[in-house]
């Protein structure tokens, strides 16, 4: 990584957290760990909830723990506190500088949404811009342009809800087969994934699907296949980490396999020296495929013998929890986790300096 450092004067970060989505727990659960690594030396650390409503409050309880030390700070944050009455509350005061971390996973946070109302309000933030962040959240439009750009993937089907029919799903097992894994098109976490090994299951899957997004995508299962991770970092020459290996200890890598520490995480991957570079070289071509900036973590499956790594996902917010991968990948790779909140608050000002550059005339 780049040894620019961030700013001298100490900056106002004000992390992002909670939601609307169905994964504003784990939201909750990341910001807390954030909270307690980030430098108080170098940052203000202001913590601003969205409730599962779309109030914006100020985190006072976290606030209060934070002035107490890391160590006082619960588990998981609470989106309670006075509103938060209008954006230029986060905005920048006199010469201060203000950077927003957005911890917000799935949609209404992770989708563009959040980021399109910090570009409005001029505010620097970490992670993909608007365009990167919205489609990197969609699967199927994130498939439909990482397929663009010939980057290896498992074969699916995408589908609207009112174009789905009994139909579509017979054609569907015809052209890939059974077992099939149904996912809602934005979501994250696992949250809404199953797995069909019959048309019934195919149908429940759907539905399952449905409740959380009007799009779902089917996937072909690739089996036997491992499940490698690679992190991303940076804006305009981003770097990739060393892989790490997901052993789940479900049938497939689901919710509780991830936050219930059910999964084995192994770290680096154990992958050869040519096997390492062909995935990082894919993680950092999607990486830019799909306009990501910031950082990102990219998952693959590995059909070691058949097609070699296919791309099964980009994440734009991944988790900052302690047994999440991408602040593990990165620490293996050299870069501890509160280097790691440097260089993102640094990535975040850079890119906004070069964003301003071309607006401010």
């Amino acid at each position: 990584m780049a040894d620019e450092p961030v700013p001298s004067e100490r900056i106002r970060l004000v992390v992002l957290f909670g939601g609307q989505s169905a994964e504003h727990d784990v939201s909750c659960v990341t910001a807390s760990h954030v909270l307690a690594a980030a430098d108080p030396q170098k940052y203000a650390v202001q913590p601003v909830g969205i409730t599962r409503e779309g109030q914006w409050v100020f985190a006072e309880d976290a606030a209060k723990a934070l002035a107490e030390g890391p160590k006082a700070l619960p588990a998981s944050l609470a989106t309670t506190g006075p509103d938060v009455d209008a954006l230029p509350t986060v905005a920048p005061a006199g010469d201060e500088t203000v950077v927003v971390l957005p911890l917000l996973h799935g949609p209404m946070g992770e989708d563009g949404t959040v980021q399109g109302m910090l570009e409005l309000a001029g505010v620097p933030y970490v992670g993909a811009g608007v365009l990167g962040s919205a489609v990197a959240m969609d699967k199927a439009m994130a498939k439909q342009v990482t397929g663009a750009a010939g980057i290896p993937q498992p074969r699916y089907r995408a589908w609207r809800e009112a174009d789905l029919s009994d139909r579509a799903l017979h054609a569907a097992i015809d052209d890939l087969g059974l077992p099939l894994f149904v996912k809602p098109a934005n979501m994250g976490s696992s949250i809404g994934i199953s797995k069909a090994k019959t048309f019934d299951e195919l149908e429940q899957g759907v539905a399952l699907a449905l409740s959380y997004d009007e799009w779902v995508v089917v996937e072909e299962a690739v089996s036997p296949a491992r499940e490698i991770e690679v992190a991303v970092l940076g804006n305009l020459e981003p770097q990739a980490s060393v892989p790490g290996e997901i052993v789940p200890g479900a049938e497939f890598y689901d919710y509780a396999d991830k936050y219930e520490d059910g999964a084995e995480a192994l770290i680096p991957a154990d992958l050869d020296e040519a096997e390492t570079a062909e995935v990082q070289a894919l993680a950092l071509r999607a990486y830019r495929a799909l306009r990501a900036e910031g950082m990102a973590r990219v998952d693959f499956f590995y059909e070691k013998g058949g097609r070699g790594f296919l791309l099964n996902e980009i994440n734009t917010i991944p988790g900052f929890t302690p047994i999440s991968m991408y602040p593990k990948l990165w620490e293996a790779s050299g870069l501890p986790y509160d280097r790691l909140i440097d260089e993102l608050v640094r990535l975040a000002l850079e890119r906004n300096g070069r964003r301003r550059r071309r607006t401010d005339r």
